[in-house]
């Protein structure tokens, strides 16, 4: 199976992990030569936030869920992350469900691979909260590469 496009799904809460999904995206589709798509997923309030804090004016062509993707700071590091690296990539938003989103654009681009971000949630966070990330890997229509967030280290000494 060759590997064309990547779907690299990011978030607002992302922030943390910038570094981490481009290199692991990078990591994938150099060696390939495939194409990142770096899709921004937006909830309605996110959207009207994001798009408010850019200045962006709602009757404007910047107003739309690509450009206001390509306009924001995690989308942005992620970017320059890829352009450095020397892999193609083109950005991509959407508004509505996270997951749901996300697959219906895996399954638009054709992707071949998604990787997807998220915190190291314990099983019942997961049952009890949800888990975008989860949803993602159990309905994408490839396979699915999960970026963790970096451990916090410790500060606690244990006693000798």
């Amino acid at each position: 199976m060759s590997i064309e496009t990547i779907l690299l799904a990011v978030g607002t809460e992302d922030e943390k992990r910038t570094e981490r999904l481009a290199a692991e995206a990078a990591s994938v589709a150099k060696p390939t030569g495939a194409t990142v798509v770096l899709a921004h997923v937006f909830d309605d309030d996110e959207f009207a936030e994001v798009r408010s804090n850019l200045g962006v004016d709602v009757e404007s062509e910047e107003s739309t869920p690509d450009a206001v993707a390509k306009r924001h700071t995690t989308t942005r590091a992620i970017s320059k992350a890829l352009s450095e690296a020397g892999v193609d990539h083109t950005v991509r938003g959407a508004v509505g469900d996270h997951a749901d989103e996300i697959v219906a654009l895996a399954e638009g681009t054709d992707a071949d691979r998604v990787v997807v971000g998220g915190r190291h949630r314990s099983p019942t966070g997961k049952a009890v909260f949800g888990s975008v990330a989860q949803e993602v890997i159990l309905s994408a229509p490839c396979p699915a590469t999960f970026v963790r967030e970096e451990p916090v280290e410790s500060t606690r000494r244990v006693a000798p």
